[in-house]
C-alpha cells in the first residue's frame, strides 16, 4: 500500500475516534487515552509525511523517485546491481562537459578544465549513487516497515473500538429488554478493544529509540555523502586554480585582422563607383499573412460520455522538462495509472505514458483506493 493510503486510512481512522469516541454523548474516553492518541497520531503522521518528503529530496525528478521506491537496496549491497537505475543530474552533466572538452581536445586549456570538471560530476553522481542507496536502506525502509505494520495495526483496533463502543452503548439503552449478560458481554469487548487500541499506539511511541537511530543514520549517510563530495571537489579545484593561473601568465595575443581583399566593380567608364543594383540577390519573400494567422485549433477529446477508467482533462499545457515526464495540451484527457505522491500523477496518454503535475489538471473519474 502506499504512503498515501496509509495517510488516508489513519487520519480517517484517528478523526472518526475524535469526532465519536471522544463525542459529548455515549461512553466517553479518559483524558490519557486521549493524549495517547493525540501523540500516536502525530507520530503516524510524521512517518508517512517524512517517507514521501525524503525520496523527494533525494529525487526530485518523478520518473526518478518512482524507480528509488522499487530500488532493491539488498542485491545493490552484495554488489549485484551496478547503479539505482536512473541517471543522476550530476552524471548527465559531467558526459555533456567531457563531449565538449573532448571536441576542443585537451590542449585548449577550456576544453582541458570541461575534461577535469566532467570526470569530477561522474565521481559525484557515483556518491549521490551511494547516498540514494544508503538512505533508501537505512532510513526510509525501515520508517516503511513502520507504516506498513505499526500504524496499520493502530488504524484497524481504533475501527474496532469505535465499532464494539456503539454496539455497547446501543444495548446499554436497551437495559431490561435484552439480558444483563449480552450487556455485560459488549462492555468486556469494549474493554478489550480499548486495551488492545492502547497497547498498540503505546508501542509506536515506545520504538522512539529506533526512529531516533535511523534519523541519526540518515544524517550519517547524508555527512559521509558531504565529506566524499568536498574531497573530490577539492581535488578538481587544485587543477583549475593551476589553469587559470597559467593563463593569466600567459602572454596575451593581439588580434591582427588579415588585409581585406579588393572588391573588383568591373569596367570604371561603366561605374558610378557604386554597387551595381543586378548584382544584389532580391530577399526572400515571406508572406506577412503566413506569421499573423496562427494553425488552426487542434481537435481534442469531448468528456461528453464520462469515461469509466481512471482519467483526467488537462487544465493547461505542460511541456516536459526531465525524462519520464509526459507532456500534453489543454483539454487533453489522460488516462492515470497512479499517483506518485501528491504533486505527481503516473498517466498514458496514446501510445506515451509518463508522469506529470497534479496541479495541471483535472481528475475525472479518480484512481481505485
Amino acid at each position: 500500500m502506499s504512503v498515501a493510503g496509509f495517510k488516508k486510512q489513519f487520519f480517517k481512522a484517528s478523526q472518526m475516534m475524535s469526532e465519536k469516541v471522544g463525542g459529548a454523548e455515549g461512553t466517553k474516553l479518559n483524558e490519557d487515552f486521549k493524549e495517547l492518541e493525540r501523540k500516536a497520531d502525530v507520530t503516524s503522521k510524521a512517518v508517512v509525511d517524512v517517507i514521501g518528503k525524503t525520496s523527494e529530496y533525494l529525487q526530485p525528478n518523478p520518473a526518478s523517485r518512482a524507480k528509488l521506491s522499487m530500488l532493491n537496496t539488498v542485491s545493490k549491497i552484495r554488489g549485484q546491481v551496478n547503479s539505482p537505475g536512473y541517471p543522476q543530474p550530476e552524471g548527465l552533466l559531467g558526459e555533456s562537459m567531457n563531449k565538449y572538452g573532448r571536441d576542443l581536445g585537451e590542449d585548449n586549456n577550456f576544453g582541458g578544465a570541461l575534461l577535469d570538471v566532467g570526470e569530477t560530476m561522474k565521481r559525484l553522481a557515483e556518491v549521490k549513487d551511494s547516498l540514494d542507496i544508503d538512505v533508501k536502506q537505512n532510513f526510509i525502509d525501515p520508517l516503511q516497515a513502520v507504516a506498513e505494520k505499526d500504524i496499520k495495526d493502530i488504524q484497524h483496533h481504533l475501527k474496532k473500538l469505535e465499532g464494539r463502543r456503539l454496539d455497547y452503548d446501543y444495548k446499554k439503552k436497551r437495559q431490561g429488554k435484552i439480558p444483563d449478560e449480552e450487556i455485560r458481554q459488549a462492555l468486556e469487548k469494549f474493554h478489550e478493544s480499548k486495551e488492545l487500541a492502547e497497547s498498540s499506539m503505546h508501542n509506536l511511541l515506545e520504538t522512539d529509540v529506533e526512529q531516533v537511530s535511523q534519523l541519526s543514520a540518515f544524517v550519517e549517510s547524508l555527512l559521509q555523502y558531504h565529506r566524499q563530495a568536498s574531497e573530490i571537489l577539492e581535488e578538481v579545484t587544485g587543477r583549475l586554480r593551476e589553469r587559470v593561473n597559467e593563463a593569466q601568465s600567459r602572454p596575451k595575443r593581439e588580434f591582427k585582422p588579415k588585409p581585406a581583399q579588393s572588391f573588383d566593380y568591373g569596367d570604371p567608364e561603366h561605374s558610378n563607383g557604386g554597387y551595381s543594383p543586378g548584382s544584389v540577390s532580391p530577399p526572400a519573400y515571406a508572406p506577412a499573412a503566413q506569421a499573423q494567422y496562427p494553425p488552426p485549433p487542434v481537435q481534442r477529446p469531448s468528456i461528453k460520455n464520462k469515461p469509466r477508467e481512471p482519467c483526467c482533462k488537462a487544465l493547461y499545457d505542460f511541456t516536459p522538462e526531465n525524462e519520464g515526464e509526459l507532456g500534453f495540451q489543454e483539454g487533453e484527457i489522460i488516462m492515470l495509472v497512479s499517483r506518485i505522491d501528491e504533486n505527481w500523477f503516473e498517466g498514458r496518454l496514446g501510445k506515451k505514458s509518463g508522469y506529470f503535475p497534479t496541479n495541471y489538471v483535472e481528475v475525472i473519474v479518480p484512481l481505485p483506493h
